[in-house]
């Protein structure tokens, strides 16, 4: 098949693009993100070495979660019986189109059919946020805190988890990341910031206290002054940056046809 269109940037290795390009797919993914989150390329991909596991009539062309979800679901089960793996992180990555998610998940596709390795491939770093792109933008253009949460909370994980301590939790770790972004920006502009050297006001205590890391309750050693050193916790971070989630129960009322059956 012969694709009249490339797409100008699509995020993939050259390799990767030549590779997909020769497997005579059904349609070209000219959005990565977009068209590989249901699944039903990856299994067409699959059907190009595993015809008798993967038959493409059996999956979903949709793209709802609950599509999606039994897409990969079958997609898991085949890859067991050749004995193959793909990344769960990257797998759920891809499903809720988080950025970055789908461009590793063909690359890591592309290995585990090929056998080749991709060069300048990052490794576990992968947090699948838009940080790369917020750092792209003007200061005065980046995301405030409920943006990003917004950003990188997609709607449809809290279809597919809807514990509300789970999504809290999930909320809360990108508040912090959040938080830790802007007191580096704060260290690294001062004067945007107005932070005054001669003295330590609250920009600078909150800076100090922010440049922590986001694990749970473990304990790092911060220089407070010249000769002394004081214990910080996390903990201390994490309550400044707590995130509340409430279920509200919506009553919607009966809505009745205006055309008789």
């Amino acid at each position: 098949m012969f694709y009249a269109q490339s797409p100008k940037k699509t995020g993939l290795p050259r390799e990767v693009v030549k590779w997909l390009q020769g497997l005579d797919l059904s349609m070209y993914p000219k959005n990565v993100r977009r068209d590989f989150s249901s699944g039903y390329l990856v299994a067409e991909i699959f059907s190009r070495y595993y015809p008798q596991d993967f038959s493409v009539h059996s999956y979903d062309k949709g793209t709802s979660l609950s599509a999606k979800q039994r897409n990969w679901s079958q997609i898991e089960r085949s890859l067991q019986r050749q004995n193959l793996h793909l990344m769960k992180e990257v797998i759920d990555g891809a499903i809720h189109c988080k950025p970055g998610a789908a461009e590793l998940l063909v690359q890591e596709v592309y290995t585990v059919l090929t056998n080749r390795r991709i060069r300048d491939v990052q490794g576990p770093e992968w947090d699948f946020t838009d940080q790369e792109y917020q750092e792209l933008l003007p200061t005065l253009a980046r995301s405030t805190a409920s943006k990003a949460i917004k950003n990188n909370l997609r709607i449809t994980e809290l279809m597919a988890e809807p514990d509300i301590n789970t999504n809290q939790r999930k909320a809360e770790v990108i508040l912090h990341r959040h938080l830790e972004h802007k007191a580096v920006e704060r260290v690294l502009n001062p004067g945007r910031f107005k932070v005054k050297r001669e003295k330590a006001n609250l920009g600078q205590l909150a800076a100090k206290n922010l440049g922590l890391s986001s694990h749970g309750d473990e304990c790092f050693d911060s220089p407070s002054s010249k000769d002394t050193t004081s214990k910080l916790c996390s903990s201390s971070t994490w309550s400044g940056a707590a995130v509340s989630f409430k279920e509200i129960k919506v009553h919607q009322p009966v809505r009745r046809s205006l055309v008789s059956c």
